[in-house]
Order: structure tokens, then sequence, then C-alpha cells
């Protein structure tokens, strides 16, 4: 009898450790929704957004099929923060072939770890559409500890909507608008410095050449938790609730704040850490936290996620009764460096005192040991985080991924990288494949991760074991930055064979966008249409005067732009002055100190010109802009007017130009 009974226990274990197969049938599909009050044309996966919830146990082998019905696109599904085979990635091109308009594709993995994590679309800027939903992946035949037991488990998936499509959100940012700052109501200006104490310090930056301080890129029309801008879930007093994180908001970070205030984080990015009491809790774009929170003993109590420029929340109430809200969080100094700086200088203490704290990493601790076996090689690498919002490029060590794509690693070696961050952004950056440990001083227990946020000129170091094969995409989860460049494969390819390079996605490489903006006034007509391709310009400009003289000048441009600073351009000029004549014209333009643009060309007459030209934001919406130029055939030129911005295509603008003298009318970009 006794043998009998060890044998039916044995047989159970073995039951309960080993895993399961379990399948789910995915569908991308088109649907009209209206997630932000219009209705508009989404992507979605099995008709919803965030849908489905996948749910497995550690151990289970996953068959996942992808249909693919969207009408005229490829699409693709990532598995993030899950170790699969590289095959199974779901990277376009680089690992796992795009899904055709009709196809399927079936993707097969076990599941050799636990946590909270998620799956979206790794083509183009289908995220920003909906193609996201999370993954719960729960331990087998093991018992929570003390502090992992609750009551209910909920998945809280927090993103951004716009009503836009967003090719042409990519496009404004490309060409450089300041509309979605206007939209938000934080747009820099010298009355808005005025009024905040801090003209002293916006002319100190202006004075470096350095431009505004910038929280967020995208105005949005909502944001979600659970795709839904308001809702309740059930809770009873005296629960102890899971809530399980995901940030899957293209590009906002969010601040997550419960009604009590008092949230314990238990995991991020999926692996479990030592309990951490927060009241409030950053979380960047891609980044998982699992925390636990109790339901106080009467009332509907508020979770809320506010997006880090205030522009807007999501909230999900615990329970029924009355509502009991979160204290809003104060808006951000637009002004002031200090809280960036703090971030900067990794001020854990300052920072997790402030209204409005950095992400909770010094404080972040794995409940075992994580560091790599000393037998293995240790080598260290740099990489800056680059860009601007001048041209909207964004890169590694001032290349984006169309010119610099691949980092060599070799299989064994311990990569200790070190992200050092040049820009006024915070950029999420997500390594694929691989679990890296956040060297924050937690010595052997540093926690681990898959996504890290580097502060507006902060730093952040990382390491991982090179413990895979293939090619393995590295990008800042900024859904915009990555479109814009600033991504990397990891290559134990082309460790292998220098001469090797990865697959890339074509439209990653070089997406062209066009793009035109000038004014039409009474008395002239000004204004550029312009392709732009990554660093290269194919620009149309023209001049052309409504007075007796009908004066005209057209020049046919190309340029390329070498940074923030400097750029030059090549091409012809035809105009109908009777003091010039049709010719080629090649010329540089550079920044200057006070953000003063200056520009010197010499033409195939041997005529040079040089000019300067300044636009000062006096409110939101109005600024005030003048240009001077000196050509040693037709000599002194003059403009300067003011515009009103009314919407993101038009405005009102009245200008005197020394040519054409004074008049009026509507400014215009698109």
């Amino acid at each position: 009898m006794r043998t009998f009974i060890s044998i039916i226990l044995y047989f159970a274990c073995h039951l309960i450790s080993e895993g399961q197969s379990v399948s789910y049938d995915l569908t991308n599909d088109e649907r009209t929704l209206a997630l932000a009050g219009q209705e508009r044309w989404v992507l979605t996966i099995n008709s919803g957004i965030p849908e489905p919830i996948l749910r497995f146990r550690q151990g289970d082998d996953i068959g996942i099929v992808v249909q693919n019905n969207l009408s005229s696109e490829e699409t693709s599904l990532h598995w993030h923060g899950l170790l699969v085979p590289n095959a199974q990635d779901g990277v376009p091109y680089l690992t796992t072939p795009p899904i055709k308009p009709g196809k399927s594709h079936t993707f097969q993995f076990p599941l050799t770890h636990n946590g909270t994590y998620w799956y979206h679309s790794h083509i183009g800027l289908q995220e920003q559409r909906g193609v996201y939903a999370s993954i719960v992946v729960t331990p087998r035949g093991v018992e929570p500890d003390r502090v992992d037991r609750v009551d209910r488990d909920y998945v809280l998936v927090l993103s951004d909507w716009t009503n836009e499509r967003p090719k042409e959100v990519m496009r404004t940012l490309m060409r450089g608008s300041e509309w979605y700052g206007i939209e938000k109501g934080n747009a820099q200006s010298i009355l808005g410095t005025y009024r905040a104490g801090a003209l002293g310090d916006y002319f100190d930056r202006e004075k470096s050449s350095m431009a505004a301080m910038d929280i967020s890129d995208v105005a949005y029309d909502a944001f979600l938790i659970n795709g839904k801008q308001t809702s309740t879930l059930k809770a009873q007093p005296g629960e102890r609730i899971r809530l399980r994180l995901v940030n899957a908001g293209a590009s906002t970070y969010f601040y997550v704040h419960f009604a009590t205030g008092r949230l314990i984080i238990v995991a991020t990015d999926g692996p479990s850490v030592r309990p951490k009491k927060v009241d409030k809790l950053l979380i960047g774009m891609a980044e998982n936290y699992d925390v636990i929170v109790t339901v106080p003993r009467s009332g509907s109590w508020e979770i809320r996620a506010t997006a880090k420029d205030n522009s807007g929340h999501a909230s999900v109430f615990l329970g029924d009764g009355t509502a009991r809200e979160v204290d809003s969080i104060p808006s951000p100094n637009l002004y002031s460096m200090d809280h960036m700086l703090m971030a900067a200088m990794g001020d854990a203490d300052q920072m997790a005192m402030s209204v409005r704290p950095d992400a909770p990493y010094s404080h972040l601790r794995a409940r075992q040991s994580t560091r790599p076996s000393k037998k293995h090689p240790v080598r260290a690498i740099t990489l800056r985080l680059t860009g601007d919002m001048t041209r909207y490029l964004w890169s590694f060590n001032g290349n984006t991924l169309a010119e610099d794509s691949t980092i060599p690693i070799t299989k064994g070696e311990v990569l200790r990288v070190k992200l050092i961050n040049d820009t006024m952004m915070h950029h999420p950056l997500h390594l694929h494949g691989h679990f890296f440990r956040l060297l924050n001083g937690q010595g052997a227990c540093a926690p681990l991760k898959h996504t890290v946020d580097v502060p507006p000129m902060g730093t952040r170091e990382i390491e991982f074991l090179a413990n895979e094969e293939g090619d393995w995409f590295f990008h800042c989860h900024l859904l915009y930055h990555m479109d814009a460049g600033m991504a990397r494969v990891f290559s134990y390819r082309k460790a292998e064979d220098p001469e090797y390079e990865p697959s890339l996605d074509p439209k990653l490489l070089l997406p062209w966008f066009f793009m035109i903006d000038g004014m039409l006034h009474n008395h002239m007509i000004m204004g550029r249409a312009t392709v732009i391709s990554g660093r290269e310009n194919l620009s149309l400009l023209w001049d052309y005067g409504f007075h007796h003289h009908r004066e005209y000048e057209i020049d046919l441009l190309w340029s390329h732009y070498f940074g923030p600073n400097l750029s030059t351009d090549l091409g012809y000029r035809i105009t109908n002055d009777h003091l010039a004549e049709d010719r080629a014209v090649a010329g540089i333009r550079y920044r200057l100190p006070y953000l003063i643009e200056s520009e010197l060309s010499l033409d195939s007459e041997g005529d040079l010109r040089a000019g300067l030209g300044k636009e000062l934001q006096l409110t939101q919406r109005l600024s005030l802009y003048g240009d001077v130029e000196y050509d040693t055939n037709t000599q002194w030129q003059y403009r300067v007017g003011i515009n009103y911005q009314l919407n993101k295509q038009f405005g009102l603008s009245a200008a005197y130009h020394s040519e054409h003298g004074c008049g009026g009318g509507l400014s215009f970009s698109s």
C-alpha cells in the first residue's frame, strides 16, 4: 500500500511539474471604434483592444496561430519579455518573416519563466493603432510567498490613443512642428517663462543652443486602461489585490498612484523583487510592474495612470460605493531643470520624496543573486543616446539604424553597456531575447529587467550574459523614436562573420515624408515644399512679390542634415530679378547661440549671400520672426513679421518685406 501511494505521489508531482500544450488563435483585423469620442479605423486582435489576455503556466509548450486579416498591410507579433527561440521573436525580416495579408503564421515555443509580459505588433506604427495585449505566466507547482498571496489578480494595460493616423503624427514630428505642445498647453514661451520667473534660465538655455525640455512628443486624445478611460473592477474591503501593470503606450510615461497612497512593488518586467512600498510609480513605455494594494473598508478606490506631462489620465476604481479619487499630480515646471538634473545625477532620496518621482530603480532588489559566473569574460561598451526634435532623428552614438545597424556579441561573454543620454528626453530602451541586470547599487541582487528608462542627460548601466544565438533587436520603445532610427541589432552572427549584415525591415531604414509650409499674403507668397528621407532633403523654395515688379526667386535644393547645428545645400536658383540671373548655388547653414539661424552661400556667378534669422515665441500661439540677408549682387534684404497659430495647419500672419512691402494673410503648413 505504501509503495502504491508513493507511486501515485510521484506521478502527481510529475504531472504538476511538467507543462502542457496550450494553443491560441489570434486574428489581426480592422474595424471602427470610438476610443476617444470619434469613430476611427483601428487595428484589433480578436476584435478587441487590448485583447485577449494570454494565460499560461511556466513550463507550458505554446502554439499561437496568428492570422492576418488586414486588407493591405503585413503584420507580426513580438512576445515582449518572453525568452523565446530566435525565429519566434516576431521582428519582421530580422528574426521572423512578416505575415502577409490573408496569410497566417504559427509561433511555437516553451515557456521557461513566469511573470507579467505583453505582446504587440513590431511592424511600422501598428502598435499605436491597437495591436497590443498582455501575457500572464503563473508559476507551476509552487506555493506563493506570503507577500505574494492575494485575493484577486488583475491586469491593467495602460495605453495612449490619438484620433490622427500615426503616419500623420510621424510626419508632423519630422517637420519640427510645435503644434502638439500648443495643443497640450505646454509649449514654452517668453510669457510663460516670465510668469514662471525663469527668464534668465530661458535665455541661458538659448545661449547654449539647447532645445527646450520636452516631456512628451505627441498630443493624445485619450489615455486608456484596458481600452477604457474609466472603469470599475470588483473588490471587497480588506482584500489584497495584485495589479499587473503593463505600459503599452506608444510614447507616454505614466505615473500610477492609488487613492490610499500605497503601492507595494513585488515584480518588475516579470521577475520578482523584494517588496518595496511607494506612493507613486513612474512606469516607462514597455515596462511592467506587479504591485499589490489593499482595499480599505468602504468606498470605490481609484487607481489612476496620469500622463507624465499631465495632459490627461485614465482610471480604474476598485470596489463599489462612494468614489475615492486620488490627489492630482502637480503639473511639471517646464522652465526649471532642477527635477531633470536630480534624475540625471541619480539623486534617489530627493527623487523618492518628490511629488513627481523618477523610476524607483535604486530601490529594486532581486529576491536572489543574479550575478553571472566569474568564468564569463566581461566586455564593456558605451552607447550614447543622441537625437533632436528639430529634425526628429533619433540615434545611438550619432548614427541611426540605417547608418550603423549592428553590434557584434560573442556567446559566453558578459556585455556591460553604459547608456549615456545626451538628449532632453526620457528613453525607454528594450532588449529582445535576454534579461539584463540593472546595475543600481544592489550588488549581487541587481534586478533583472528587459526595459530600462534613461532620464534626460542621465546615465544607466546594464549587463547581460550573451547566452543566445542569432540577431536580437535593441531599441527605444518610444515608438516614434524607434521609427526614426533609435535602434541597433545585437548580432551573434556578426561576431562569427564580420561580413555578415542582418536583414532589416526596409520601412525602418529610409522612410520618406512630404511636407509643405509657407505664407500667402496680399503682397507676396513665400514657401517651401520638401521631401525628407533620413538626413536628406529635396526642397523647392519660392518667393514671389505681387507688387508692380512681380519679382520671383525659386530655389531647387538638395540638403544634407548633419545635426541640429549644421546642414549644407546644393542646387539651382531661378529668378527674374533684373540685377541677377539663373545660377547654381552651394551653401551652409549653422545654428548660432541663442538659436539664431545663419546661412552662407556661394553661387556660380561668384556672388556671396549671408543671412541671419530668429523666431521668438512670445506666447504659446503668438510668435515674432525676422531675418536679414546680404547678397554681394542684390545687396540688402530683410523681413520682420508676426504669426498667430490658429490650428495645426493655419495661422494668421502679417509681415513687412524690404522688397515687397507690408501685407498680411495666412501662414500654412501641411
